[in-house]
């Protein structure tokens, strides 16, 4: 009788599923992408894909609660929008002047400023999770949106920092003499490591323990609560820390685009996050990475054609959610010969 492993190979050996393979070429392309686009002459590209990475990072955080979750946060840009005007602010002020009764210095360092859009933004969703993950489903949805609508108007009404218009930044952060965000690559590779290395943060926390409660929960939550597991605390804290990685994604978008204003909060860019989350593939982290480029790739292409370009996008979404449900990503088989 033969052995099954003389079938299959041992796990060690058996060749690298499609999933695994895309992934790889997907690092190699973002690696090489500088130079490349320098030796064309096609600068633009860099600051394109930048901006695609500071989405992507943005997303992902999202696939945290909502992919992995189950909870539909129509906020999410919220948290971002903080963490940019955290940033913003910060640097407007400059190191001469002080905030808070003059506890912080005003600072275009990145050691402070970064760290500190995290806390706020995270303080923000312990808050808005605090009372939001009381309510399930359509409530949910709804009370994350009046939050998100809230900090809108809360950053339009701040006059002293622009209001609508928003707040161009004063100076890029810096971070020692280690690196200069001012370089356009500089960014491009600084926005490609935070990703990455939130990227395999969230990997680890969604195949730990934790994550399966969370997974669980997203299943059956009334099974998992009577099994033991305090749902709403295992909830809070993935919301909380889902928020805090899209406060560093605000800092990285103020820095990309020199500019900070409360459109960046509003509840559209909230609900472009979602698809990119649903494009790409909920529940896979890659797949919302995936989103990103492919909505932001497709709005600057069909732009150029049409200023109705969500006309034509609107029927393409609608095919990939009738056709491929678990997202783009989710068309290449998990293992091989599957």
């Amino acid at each position: 009788m033969t052995d099954m492993t003389t079938m299959t190979g041992p796990p060690a050996l058996r060749a690298p599923s499609a999933r695994l393979w895309a992934v790889a070429l997907l690092a190699i392309a973002l690696l090489a992408l500088p130079p490349a686009a320098k030796a064309l002459g096609e600068p633009f590209y860099i600051s394109l894909v930048s901006r695609v990475l500071v989405f992507a990072l943005a997303a992902m955080s999202l696939d945290l609660i909502l992919g992995y979750g189950g909870l539909v946060c129509f906020g999410h840009a919220m948290f971002m929008g903080v963490g940019a005007y955290v940033v913003g602010i910060l640097a407007h002020h400059g190191a001469e002047e002080t905030l808070l009764f003059g506890l912080l210095p005003g600072t275009d360092s990145g050691w402070i400023a970064w760290p500190l859009a995290m806390l706020c933004a995270g303080l923000l969703a312990l808050a808005v999770g605090y009372v939001s993950l009381r309510t399930k489903g359509i409530y949910f949805i709804m009370i994350t949106l009046a939050f998100a609508q809230m900090a809108y108007f809360f950053f339009v009404s701040l006059r002293a920092y622009g209001g609508d218009d928003g707040l161009s930044l004063a100076a890029r952060s810096t971070f020692s003499d280690l690196v200069s965000l001012r370089d356009k690559t500089s960014f491009y590779y600084v926005a490609l490591g935070v990703l990455i290395a939130v990227g395999l943060l969230l990997w680890r926390v969604t195949n730990s323990r934790f994550g399966m409660v969370l997974q669980g929960a997203k299943a059956n939550e009334r099974r998992m609560a009577h099994i033991g597991f305090p749902v709403f605390r295992y909830r809070l804290v993935a919301f909380t820390l889902a928020g805090a990685i899209a406060g560093l994604a605000g800092a990285l978008l103020a820095n990309q685009a020199n500019f900070v204003s409360p459109a960046m909060m509003h509840w559209t860019r909230s609900g472009e996050i979602i698809v990119m989350v649903i494009l790409g593939g909920m529940g896979s982290l890659v797949g919302p990475v995936v989103g990103a480029f492919v909505f932001l790739l497709l709005e600057e292409v069909l732009s150029g054609w049409t200023e109705h370009w969500q006309a034509v996008f609107g029927p393409m979404l609608l095919l990939v959610v009738i056709y491929a449900r678990q997202g783009l990503y989710g068309l290449l088989p998990a293992r091989e010969g599957k």
